[in-house]
């Protein structure tokens, strides 16, 4: 089988406050707030998937209770169901979502609200989807949840877990592209430590990459996890965490075309938004954070112009601003969701 070329051009720009009046008490406003679970958190819950940081998503993403919202992510819907259960009756919710699975899981949720519709792409397609939905003016509010979701670890025959055998697929849409076996067993050793070490940080990336080849071929994931565990020590520092936990994310990185992805998704949503719009982007490891951080940054300050060079605050081209730091799980929510740990939120609005 012949396997098409995966762009590698987008792998070297990993290299990468204001905050707006009013919001340096955010944490502690958004703590003291209550959150109407019973619209979607709980039945998310029931379905073994809690929504991350729903609480600050709510109080940060939602500042009218009309308009058009878009989950750009939908997953299982925790988040969905919870902003649809804060909108009116004449608003509109779109989801959107790449992986097959995650759109049939939303049929039910399209039979019992008017409101929601759902589509099925990348969300870096949102321009597309909100032209097919009918949206004239711009979205109230876009939340991005970047990465794999919990149902897509917790069943290992997608192939993203190294807690339990399955094929070693790890594509979101399993209907397109090449899964991480077929990549794995004919990619050069050369291109596979430059994955991992880009993508996961992993400092044993060509030792791990030295090994999967000599062990080619690669079919199941506890294959690929015991290669990569016989080549990285524990770290004492952090032993619940696996020594495979690098490579897997930096596979599925790569696999999914998840950075160029999110540097697309970001402009794409960010176009979208309504003037006084907000886009939430949840992220869960530090190559992404820093990616959203640094797009965020800069739509939010002027262009680099000349020193002493007489232009007005009005005129410099500024067309967002950031609503509050990064966002953290908080201690009550951690004690019920330890996945959350990882979670960053960070939001921004468009201004004109």
């Amino acid at each position: 089988m012949r396997i098409p070329p995966h762009p590698f051009a987008d792998l070297s720009h990993h290299r990468y406050r204001r905050s707006s009046s009013g919001t340096s008490n955010l944490a502690a406003t958004v703590q003291s707030e209550e959150v109407d679970f019973g619209g979607g958190a709980a039945k998310a819950a029931a379905e073994d998937h809690i929504p991350v940081l729903l609480r600050e998503v709510l109080h940060t993403l939602i500042q009218s209770d009309s308009g058009v919202y878009v989950d750009g992510t939908y997953g299982r819907g925790g988040h969905c169901r919870s902003m649809l259960a804060r909108l009116a009756s004449d608003a509109q919710m779109i989801g959107l979502d790449r992986d097959p699975e995650a759109v049939a899981a939303a049929q039910g949720l399209v039979q019992a609200d008017s409101r929601f519709s759902i589509f099925h792409g990348r969300f870096s397609q949102l321009a597309d989807v909100l032209s097919d939905a009918g949206v004239v003016g711009g979205a109230q509010g876009i939340l991005l949840d970047i990465g794999v979701s919990s149902p897509q670890l917790d069943d290992a025959s997608r192939g993203f877990s190294f807690n339990a055998d399955g094929p070693l697929d790890m594509r979101m849409d399993p209907t397109e592209g090449i899964s991480a076996a077929e990549w794995l067993n004919v990619a050069a050793e050369e291109d596979i430590a430059k994955v991992i070490f880009i993508h996961g940080e992993e400092r044993n990336s060509r030792r791990i990459a030295k090994n999967i080849v000599a062990a080619r071929p690669l079919t199941t994931t506890l294959e690929l996890a015991d290669i990569v565990e016989a080549c990285v020590p524990r770290n004492r520092n952090n032993m619940g965490k696996h020594p495979a936990t690098k490579t897997f994310q930096a596979i599925r990185i790569f696999i999914n075309e998840e950075d160029r992805e999110l540097r697309e998704g970001l402009q794409h949503a960010f176009a979208a938004l309504a003037v006084g719009g907000r886009l939430a982007v949840i992220s869960f490891h530090s190559l992404e954070d820093r990616q959203v951080k640094h797009v965020f940054r800069g739509l939010s300050r002027p262009p680099s112009m000349p020193r002493r060079l007489p232009v007005r605050h009005t005129e410099q081209g500024i067309t967002a601003r950031l609503i509050g730091k990064s966002m953290k799980a908080q201690s009550d929510e951690l004690a019920t969701n330890p996945r959350a740990r990882s979670a960053t939120l960070r939001v921004i609005e468009r201004i004109c």
